[in-house]
């Protein structure tokens, strides 16, 4: 059982063979938010819903956090979402960027 955050702020690689469970649920967490939902073939329940982004900012962020609490759950059943936090900076408004942390905690099945 532990407790770890998802930074989609930064690039990752994927990695075939991790070494541990943790590290595989970070790994399954990255691409399910990472992975506009209908756009993977033969998985088009895989992701969450971009179109959120054209929202205003703190509707698209309320709905975000929803969405990645479901996504998560249905999609990655040994993590457990505690938290879900967002970069709230200018640069980000400005752009439509939205970058965000999620706290996940692996006790489940794990």
């Amino acid at each position: 059982m532990s407790t770890f955050t998802v930074d989609m702020t930064q690039p990752s690689d994927i990695n075939f063979a991790p070494a541990t469970v943790v590290e595989e649920i970070n790994q399954n967490i990255r691409t399910i938010l990472s992975t506009p939902i209908g756009s993977c073939p033969f998985a088009r329940d895989i992701g969450i819903d971009y179109t959120i982004v054209d929202e205003p900012y703190q509707i698209a962020e309320a709905r975000f956090t929803g969405e990645i609490y479901t996504a998560i759950s249905a999609q990655e059943p040994r993590a457990l979402v505690v938290g879900v936090s967002f970069n709230k900076t200018i640069t980000d408004a400005m752009t439509g960027r939205v970058a965000g942390y999620s706290d996940v905690y692996t006790g489940r099945g794990v």
